[in-house]
């Protein structure tokens, strides 16, 4: 894996924040400092030699100069011109970002940020303090890298470690991908990264959950409609495939279609157009096509379930996520990144996790993946009352797993039914219950539940 590069400056006099960042930014760069005041900024510059500053836009300080944040923006360009400035502010002022543009900083983050958004940000910014250099040399061998801040985490994992020269490989291509994997592994986040990474990323990227949709809005939701083509058609309406014209079109879930809606989705796919419910005019769409499903489908085609052509069609390469318990290296670090974001989100001084809720967090078996492992940092963050997650934070019992443990996902239909039906046995009826335990929508849960005659 590529080193880390780039040193990063923060000033901000929100301790929470830069415990916070303190957490985040060693991820991705390779040396990072706080400091609480901008009075001391220009000596740390000094001996600190930073490639970007990330500067808050107001302390409580003596300088009166209705934003100190471009004060110091002007002071540091003119003894440290080299430096690239990423201005940190609560106020979305877009007037306020062109005087920060004007004074030489080099970008402007809004807090509560994203973080996928400010690590890109920051990268760009060392790319350019550099003079482009390590960093460009790694775009060339890694094409798209600095666009792909979508919060994948390829971990230390060797089977991550393929998927993601795999990734690298077929990223900015057209390739149709198949994407599978249990619930709660990031099937949508590997969407996503993959459509970072690829000659579409300025285009839209649109998601459907396509076993969530009514049978009878199916052709109406993927392909659009005419004003009158039905009842409720008041106007024109494009659908998905259009919308997600020049970009990716992301069908989850593809693997609950039943039989008669998968020969409408592979016509589509095979000519590329579309005739919205209603026209009789087909319009050409220009996507690049990403499925996923939790199911096996090459068992499905064995089983008359899923149409063989539609299956070939839609698997030109085939990415198969493995489970976070195969992962076990990979848990503490994710636990760190998603306890970084809700620390920041829910205002707690949290820089850490204790030895004892690592080893707790390493043992569980987490069959909701890393969806379930990201709720539970969200609840220990909320919980927790000091400077790091303990094990009483997680409230997790180290002795005792879910009833509810799948071991290998939803791969067959005989395991899906069984599945199902001892989860809403288990939550007597309550759908939002069992779908919770099951990892998935109630949208999706209900049409599962049609499907076995629940």
């Amino acid at each position: 894996m590529a080193s880390k590069t780039g040193k990063i400056l923060v000033v901000d006099d929100n301790a929470s924040i830069r415990q916070t960042l303190q957490l985040l930014l060693p991820m991705h760069f390779a040396k990072v400092e706080t400091i609480a005041s901008p009075t001391t900024l220009i000596a740390t510059v000094g001996t600190f030699k930073p490639d970007v500053v990330l500067l808050d836009m107001n302390f409580k300080t003596e300088v009166n100069t209705g934003n100190e944040g471009l004060y110091w923006t002007r002071e540091l360009k003119a003894i440290a011109p080299q430096t690239e400035i990423v201005l940190f502010t609560a106020y979305a002022d877009i007037e306020l970002a062109v005087e920060g543009m004007k004074r030489g900083a080099f970008d402007f983050i809004v807090k509560p940020w994203d973080n996928a958004k400010l690590v890109s940000v920051l990268t760009a910014a060392c790319d350019k303090a550099q003079g482009g250099t390590s960093r460009q040399a790694k775009k060339t061998a890694e094409p798209a890298r600095s666009k792909a801040q979508t919060g994948m985490f390829w971990g230390a994992s060797e089977a991550m470690e393929n998927i993601r020269r795999t990734v690298e490989k077929i990223a900015p291509t057209d390739a149709t991908v198949l994407i599978t994997g249990e619930n709660g592994t990031g099937k949508d986040v590997m969407a996503r990264e993959i459509h970072a990474r690829s000659s579409r990323s300025a285009g839209p990227m649109v998601a459907v959950d396509a076993g969530a949709i009514p049978e009878t809005l199916f052709e109406s939701e993927l392909f659009g409609h005419v004003k009158g083509a039905f009842t409720d058609a008041h106007t024109d309406h494009a659908g998905r495939f259009e919308q997600a014209d020049g970009g990716t079109l992301f069908l989850d879930e593809v693997g609950n279609l039943p039989l008669h809606l998968q020969a409408k989705l592979l016509r589509a796919i095979q000519s590329r157009s579309i005739v919205r419910v209603g026209g009789t005019q087909p319009t050409p769409v220009d996507i690049r096509l990403i499925c996923a499903t939790n199911m096996n489908l090459a068992q499905l085609v064995r089983e008359g379930r899923f149409r063989e052509d539609l299956f070939y069609r839609i698997n030109t390469v085939h990415i198969e996520l493995p489970p976070l318990r195969s992962r076990t290296a990979d848990i503490v670090p994710l636990a760190e990144r998603f306890l970084a974001e809700n620390a920041v989100k829910y205002h707690r001084p949290l820089t850490g996790i204790d030895e004892g809720a690592q080893q707790l967090l390493t043992a569980h078996r987490w069959s909701g993946n890393i969806r379930e492992l990201q709720n539970c940092i969200e609840k220990a963050v909320i919980m927790s009352e000091g400077t790091l997650l303990t094990m009483s934070d997680l409230q997790l019992n180290p002795l005792k797993q879910n009833d509810f443990s799948p071991t290998s996902g939803f791969y067959t239909d005989a395991d899906e039914e069984e599945q199902v039906r001892l989860a809403v046995r288990q939550c007597r009826g309550t759908v939002s219950a069992a779908a919770k335990m099951l990892n998935i929508s109630r949208p999706t849960l209900y049409a599962k539940m049609k499907k076995y005659g629940l």
